[in-house]
């Protein structure tokens, strides 16, 4: 016998004799000691009653929770009767009883044992509908890991197609900045590659990332860059944060600040803690002509749209994110919950 079978014999031995304890308990407290004979017929239908309790729950697993409850009322009530037949044979000839009728033992004894049908019916139906919410919750769960290991799988992949393109660019014109940049490149592409598969990191293991990328971007365009940084220092570990969120927008920054058509690219940074949240703010200079829509516009690319379907499964109320245009500057506010 295995293990999780003991397991469910003395679950159940310990149902029974919980249900016993607290019907003998009750009876003695409102009755006292059963000195008659009566008395001890009473505690007799207490041992008798889980049986009915039982009858209800197997005959409520056999059919009415498969959805035939014709078939359920069709077998349940003969069954009921014939066990009342046989504890009234039981009792008639247990307590010496030969005057006793049928009717009359029907009448004081069935209420009880109705009980425990209902009782039985009830645990069983209590037990499958616990079982579909832990079984629907399980799979929402796998669902929604399953999608987040799909969206986790494709930020690297971004972020290297977007970095390598901007490489090209600079390897035609200045070859010599090429070195610098793919020891810069490795450091983040380690990073991008190991630690993204954590559900949760630290902040300051982000933090240390999104420096190497902004020391990356200064190597890359050089004077055109004008930066403020206000970045808070975070040295909790239990400070945490989705990997990979926040160097979605500077990223995406970087990228459309470089596209307008002023000589500098403009571009401020802003992360403080606050009370439980972490508040991110990053704007970047953009052109008028291309006004962008809103923040997964057509030119924002997959990185971004994977980046706030991972904030949605992974925070879900607990996030804000909003974007809007002010004095020439695209901004984006983030708000996230400390996990």
């Amino acid at each position: 016998m295995g293990k999780w079978d003991k397991r469910r014999i003395w679950l159940h031995a310990g149902f029974i004799l919980s249900v016993l304890l607290l019907l003998c308990i009750s009876r003695y407290y409102y009755m006292g000691y059963p000195g008659e004979k009566g008395a001890w017929i009473d505690v007799a239908d207490y041992i008798f009653l889980p049986a009915f309790i039982y009858l209800g729950r197997w005959f409520c697993i056999k059919w009415f929770t498969q959805n035939r409850p014709v078939l359920f009322l069709f077998y349940i009530i003969p069954c009921f009767f014939l066990m009342l037949i046989f504890w009234f044979y039981f009792v008639m000839f247990a307590f010496n009883l030969p005057n006793i009728g049928f009717l009359e033992f029907s009448v004081s004894h069935a209420p009880l044992f109705i009980i425990g049908v209902i009782t039985g019916i009830l645990i069983k139906l209590v037990k499958a509908y616990t079982e579909k919410q832990v079984q629907d919750a399980k799979l929402l769960a796998e669902q929604k890991q399953s999608e987040l290991n799909l969206l986790q799988s494709q930020l690297s992949p971004h972020f290297l197609f977007n970095t390598l393109n901007n490489m090209y660019g600079i390897s035609i014109a200045e070859h010599t900045r090429i070195p610098a940049l793919l020891l810069k490149l490795s450091d983040l592409l380690r990073y991008s590659v190991y630690e993204t598969k954590k559900t949760f990191v630290p902040l300051k293991e982000e933090l240390d990332y999104i420096n190497n990328y902004i020391a990356f971007e200064k190597m890359r365009i050089s004077d055109r860059l004008v930066l403020a940084e206000e970045i808070e220092d975070v040295n909790d570990p239990r400070v945490m944060i989705a990997p990979m969120v926040l160097i979605i927008f500077i990223e995406n920054a970087f990228k459309h600040a470089k596209d307008t058509l002023e000589q500098q690219i403009h571009i401020r940074i802003s992360l403080k803690i606050s009370g439980n949240f972490i508040l991110f703010t990053i704007s970047n200079s953009y052109r008028k002509e291309k006004e962008e829509s809103g923040i997964l516009s057509e030119s924002s690319g997959l990185g971004l749209a994977n980046t706030i379907k991972r904030l949605d499964l992974l925070y879900g109320v607990d996030y804000t994110l909003k974007s809007y245009i002010q004095n020439n500057q695209y901004n984006v506010d983030l708000r996230l919950k400390i996990m």
